[in-house]
């Protein structure tokens, strides 16, 4: 089995674990692609927007727990961003999610990628929902590194 099915599998194993509505794994891209921040692999998908979510450091959830290298738990997003502000959140809009979790992936000292949870639903997610994913991204999510993705 490759890297990119292996860890698709994954993903879809953590998200039916967690009972996540929506699972999604975004790294950042080398050079050639200015170092942005892309979802590479999602589970529970509604679409297939995310393929064209491009952020930089500091926008969106995973340029925010990018930049910042620290973990982001947001039970409400009605309560986090205004509705008109919500543009700036793309995988928030395009997967109406309602709740997210948010955690970064390290390697050697540098965030290499943010694995994120969420629910669509008034469901919200919690302090140990956080840490749960937090090992999830330890354990099973360092191996990244190894994979060539996404052409912009």
């Amino acid at each position: 089995m490759n890297n990119k099915s292996a860890f698709q599998l994954e993903l879809d194993e953590a998200r039916a674990q967690c009972g996540y509505d929506f699972m999604g794994l975004a790294m950042v891209q080398p050079a050639e692609y200015h170092y942005v921040i892309r979802w590479v692999y999602v589970s529970g998908n509604r679409n297939e927007r995310y393929r064209r979510i491009v952020l930089r450091s500091g926008k969106g959830i995973a340029g925010i727990v990018f930049k910042t290298g620290k973990p982001l738990l947001i039970p409400s997003m009605e309560q986090y961003a205004e509705a008109d502000s919500l543009f700036n959140y793309p995988i928030v809009q395009s997967e109406q999610l309602r709740s997210v979790v948010a955690v970064p992936i390290w390697r050697e000292g540098r965030v290499e990628g943010v694995l994120l949870g969420a629910y669509r639903d008034d469901r919200c997610v919690t302090e140990m929902m956080l840490q749960q994913l937090i090992r999830q991204a330890q354990d099973g999510f360092q191996n990244i590194h190894g994979i060539e993705e996404v052409s912009p």
